[in-house]
């Protein structure tokens, strides 16, 4: 079947994003792209810190390399380096961050805002960061911490909006850590749309506003003149027959 082969390759990318996590976590793991090639599968992972990876000749790279061929039964994998331009603003670098904060006895809340201020002040459109689990008590509650604007639906929530996650080990169990970030660089084309139409709607009801007051002075008017002439034809009448009589 057809829907198999879907699941198999979702299954193997969520399996490589965690080996990736695992093995990269001091580096500041940032993400990864997988492409499928003639020559073999195409990985490029993007780091803060690109030289722990690749280590001195590329040593380290190799040996990962290495251990995915036998490990994770990919055709000829190719692991590409990236580094992350701007930290602040990749979501699965913040969430590993915030997670380890937590980890270290920070305040959830307190840690959160920290992270949120440092997100939208590197210009980030718009920020999410949900945190999970038991965070003040025996029971798991949510904390959610939002600015500016955020995309929940629809088909441009994954072109515009980047989404990391990560987990907290703490005594009182295990708390998830979800960041949502709207980079500066995307464009928000509903926003744009909706104002446009809003504008265009707005001006079709006034002028269409305009032409029935217009069109109601000139019956308005037509009416009065006609009152009036008939007036000053009765009256013309009565003088008449005064006259006769």
């Amino acid at each position: 079947m057809i829907e198999r082969v879907f699941v198999n390759e979702g299954i193997r990318k969520v399996r490589l994003e965690e080996y990736f996590k695992k093995v990269m976590d001091r580096a500041g793991y940032g993400g990864m792209d997988v492409r499928r090639t003639p020559m073999g599968t195409q990985i490029t992972v993007y780091v803060e810190r690109p030289g722990l990876i690749i280590g001195r000749d590329g040593k380290r790279i190799r040996q990962i390399t290495d251990e995915l061929s036998s490990l994770k039964d990919l055709d000829n994998p190719q692991i590409d380096v990236q580094p992350v331009e701007v930290p602040a603003l990749n979501a699965q670098l913040m969430a590993s961050q915030l997670a380890k904060l937590i980890e270290r006895g920070w305040h959830f809340r307190r840690v959160g805002r920290l992270m949120l201020r440092r997100i939208m002040d590197a210009g980030a459109l718009g920020c999410e960061i949900t945190i999970s689990g038991k965070l003040t008590g025996p029971r798991a509650r949510v904390e959610k911490i939002v600015e500016g604007y955020i995309k929940h639906c629809g088909g441009y929530v994954d072109e515009i909006v980047d989404e990391g996650f990560a987990i907290a080990l703490r005594k009182a169990g295990v708390i998830g850590v979800k960041v949502r970030i709207v980079r500066p660089d995307v464009s928000v084309p509903d926003i744009s749309v909706l104002m446009k139409m809003l504008k265009e709607e707005k001006g079709v009801e006034e002028g269409e506003e305009g032409e029935e007051a217009g069109e109601t002075e000139e019956t308005a008017e037509a009416g009065e003149t006609e009152e009036r002439a008939e007036e000053m034809a009765s009256d013309e009448e009565a003088k008449k027959e005064e006259q006769a009589g």
